[in-house]
């Protein structure tokens, strides 16, 4: 077993039910799947995964309700430290923030970053309709920086009403991980807080093919030079997560540093079926040798996750 998974989730049971107290069944669509440690190795030994990094999915803790939303963040951030010290070559994980409460968030993180040891924390891509990169967020941004902190970050439910017929996850959520990138750039962040490093959730949504496109507008509105923008947009770090197709790899290979692709399944929200195929459907894929299948696998994880070595 070699692989790193970066984009795992956890639902433990106090989590699903409290969600299910709360009248919340499903997410972006998804009921809310079945979750064990036990049952996540059992999948990571048939993909030949050695250790999944997990973190909360939408709607993370943040139900309107601020002193709730960081007391549950505080008992996920502590379930998820012991998994990582009962078994810490099989699991990681990202702490969870309750935002859009910005000092409770960045109580949050900085605890579970120093004193729980997480490997990094998942921010979804818009709360309340803000998305990731405004300046409110500037003070969070400021103490991940400073801890040169890994940043995972998690479509959410579009800030409008779903199409019938079609669930956010199918491509809500990647039009959510888009605009959360190009927020980012049209704030400076990459280049203000040099030292984060921010994954894309699902090859960046919509951003690969976009990219030029979205670095034109950019340009438009900032004045920025083309080649800084678009650079800025290919210094994410992009996972695989329902992305191993034939038609979404060679965009994203194509875009993408190569050493900044990572391997990611969205288990158990993606069922064991739909992990099976995209998972195989990336290691068919023949524009990538064996180094680069060893690159995305595990190696590109490693300068991210330095302990997992």
């Amino acid at each position: 077993m070699s692989r790193i998974d970066v984009h795992q989730h956890l639902l433990p049971p106090a989590y699903t039910r409290w969600l299910r107290s709360r009248g919340i069944h499903a997410s972006g669509g998804r009921e809310l799947p079945q979750w064990s440690p036990e049952h996540a190795i059992a999948l990571m030994d048939t993909h030949a995964i050695e250790t999944g990094v997990l973190s909360l999915s939408t709607p993370g803790t943040w139900l309107r309700d601020g002193a709730e939303a960081a007391a549950m963040a505080r008992q996920i951030n502590e379930i998820g430290a012991e998994l990582v010290k009962d078994r810490p070559d099989r699991f990681g994980y990202f702490a969870t923030v309750p935002l859009p409460d910005l000092d409770a968030a960045v109580h949050a993180a900085t605890h579970a970053l120093d004193e729980l040891a997480a490997d990094g924390v998942v921010l979804l891509a818009n709360t309340d309709g803000v998305y990731l990169g405004h300046p409110d967020h500037d003070p969070l941004l400021a103490e991940l920086d400073r801890r040169s902190a890994v940043v995972f970050v998690h479509p959410s439910d579009l800030p409008a009403p779903p199409v019938p017929g079609l669930p956010p996850f199918a491509a809500d959520f990647l039009l959510d991980t888009t605009r959360a990138a190009t927020n980012l750039v049209l704030h400076g962040v990459p280049r203000r807080f040099p030292n984060l490093k921010i994954i894309l959730s699902h090859a960046g949504g919509f951003l690969p093919y976009a990219a030029h496109r979205i670095t034109a507008a950019l340009v438009a509105e900032t004045g920025r030079g083309y080649e800084d923008i678009l650079e800025d947009l290919r210094g994410f770090w992009f996972d695989t997560a329902l992305s191993g197709s034939p038609s979404a790899l060679p965009s994203l290979l194509a875009f993408a540093h190569p050493d900044r692709v990572l391997f990611g399944t969205d288990w158990p929200f993606a069922p064991e079926l739909t992990v099976a195929h995209f998972t195989g459907e990336y290691d068919r894929y023949p524009g990538l040798d064996a180094a680069g299948h060893r690159a995305v696998d595990r190696n590109n994880a490693l300068a991210l996750f330095p302990r997992l070595s």
